[in-house]
């Protein structure tokens, strides 16, 4: 198994595009301060300039922050453009996409393969793209969760990294089943960037085996209580 290069420097390099509260990014930075995760954010981009993830990542020192709103007529390629330029002077070793609402484009997907992650709050394959979580409520589904996956060409739809899952309990309410979500791609998404700074992530999506110690065992991690979580966590 060819294994994509965990950090150029000995520290992956992160970036990160957001679209809205960042509440992902949070986790992401205080799991790294906390010392589970051995990475950096070096770029924090949004699509949105009043996005509330650009004053986290402000407070967080984060070197580089960056709003990058969509110019009046812009064409997605140019803008795409725009973006790679960006990500390219700050050569992260994994670019990271928590709750980004643009759909990133080919070049931007070649420029990075195998080093593009997403995070979905849903069990992928199913309930691909967008107000996924409502999809799930609304299909009266038993059971729900999150995943992290490679980026790739097709729409939520590249190798799957990490799930996390949980049962839907009777009558819960979309907004209770959208919040234990939520929990689960705050302990997901920071444990598959781990992943790659330990140099366990292939290129076709696939994890080396774990040691015996992991973050399961850990006592310092809020674990959603009741969730499962799949091998390689």
């Amino acid at each position: 198994m060819t294994s994509v290069p965990s950090a150029t420097k000995g520290t992956l390099r992160v970036a990160v595009l957001a679209s809205g509260n960042g509440s992902n990014l949070q986790a992401l930075l205080d799991r790294i301060a906390a010392g589970h995760v051995q990475a950096k954010v070096v770029l924090v981009v949004s699509d949105k300039p009043d996005a509330p993830a650009l004053a986290r990542a402000r407070r967080a020192q984060v070197p580089a922050v960056v709003a990058l709103p969509k110019e009046p007529g812009e064409k997605a390629a140019t803008y795409d453009a725009r973006l790679l330029a960006l990500l390219q002077a700050e050569k992260p070793d994994l670019v990271v996409l928590a709750g980004y609402m643009r759909i990133v484009g080919p070049a931007i997907v070649r420029a990075f393969a195998g080093r593009l992650v997403n995070v979905h709050p849903a069990l992928l394959p199913a309930f691909k793209g967008l107000a996924a979580v409502r999809q799930a409520h609304e299909a009266g589904v038993a059971e729900a969760g999150c995943s992290t996956h490679l980026v790739t060409d097709d729409l939520d739809g590249g190798p799957v990294l990490l799930q996390a899952g949980l049962k839907v309990r009777p009558q819960e309410t979309l907004e209770s089943l959208q919040a234990r979500i939520l929990a689960l791609e705050h302990l997901v998404l920071p444990r598959t960037v781990q992943l790659f700074a330990e140099g366990r992530v292939a290129a076709d999506g696939r994890i080396a085996p774990h040691p015996p110690s992991t973050w399961k065992a850990r006592q310092d991690l809020d674990l959603v209580s009741g969730a499962w979580y799949s091998e390689g966590f």
